[in-house]
């Protein structure tokens, strides 16, 4: 699959595979580049499950049996698929059978679980729309009603690597140094769908959502920071993966995420 580029007047995207590796407006990058220190990735989904499941031997309890999940679930092993593009838009999809044994790529050395697994069909669309200098990724998951899920978003944004950034939200200001401190457990931004990364060397960028309701902030370095929308935090907590504390399908279940230049 080759690279996709939405484009107009002032900003630029670029897409490999599904993963969004470049935001650009007036030529000022915002997404965290790969190979570059901090992250490997630019961009992935975590699905259906948030967090470490180490904690809870791997294991998460559902109505269709105990599945086989490790750190941020199994939807970042599978590839997606293009539906359409053009120069202002691009879709794909993953598919998933219940039950499919997927590879899991922390085995051996970061993971006791070799392969992975959930008792649950679903389809996961990522929609991509740039209009007005705005970029708008939706995300679709369809199921049967009553599947339980988890969901987060996992971007990462280029810094300055001057360490000077600062972020509000619910008018609270966040240093680099809080972020830090929270290690990697991520900072908790709760009961909020809006957060401002107030960027040193250019300009500043908003990061809205629907249907998340949470973000939740990790760096471990000065050149990137990823802020994460998420349905739900798990960290600082001592609950069991189960149904129980996770959202519930309604059978399609509509995310979005916008990232605007200010």
């Amino acid at each position: 699959m080759k690279l996709l580029i939405l484009k107009n007047t002032n900003s630029k995207v670029t897409i490999d595979k599904g993963e969004l590796i470049s935001f650009q407006k007036e030529n000022q990058e915002y997404i965290h580049q790969k190979g570059s220190k901090g992250w490997r990735n630019s961009d992935i989904e975590m699905f259906p499950v948030i967090g470490p499941t180490s904690k809870n031997n791997f294991r998460i309890h559902t109505k269709n049996g105990d599945a086989i999940q490790d750190q941020h679930g199994l939807l970042r092993e599978l590839e997606y698929s293009l539906i359409s593009s053009d120069e202002k838009s691009a879709n794909f999809i993953k598919k998933y059978k219940k039950s499919t044994r997927v590879k899991n790529s922390k085995f051996p050395a970061k993971s006791t679980e070799e392969n992975l697994f959930w008792p649950f069909d679903f389809t996961f669309e990522k929609n991509f729309t740039l209009e007005n200098d705005v970029l708008k990724i939706e995300f679709i998951i369809n199921s049967k009603e009553g599947m339980p899920f988890m969901l987060g978003y996992h971007p990462a944004f280029l810094l300055s690597n001057n360490g000077n950034e600062t972020l509000e939200s619910n008018n609270t200001k966040i240093t680099l140094a809080e972020i830090y401190k929270a290690g990697h457990n991520a900072f908790p931004v709760l009961n909020s769908d809006k957060i401002i990364l107030q960027n040193s060397d250019k300009n500043h960028l908003e990061i809205s959502t629907t249907g998340f309701d949470n973000f939740m902030l990790w760096t471990e370095v000065d050149n990137m920071l990823c802020i994460e929308p998420i349905s739900q935090y798990t960290s600082y907590t001592d609950q069991k993966f189960s149904e129980e504390n996770m959202t519930l399908s309604k059978g399609k279940n509509v995310f979005s995420v916008q990232l605007k230049v200010l």
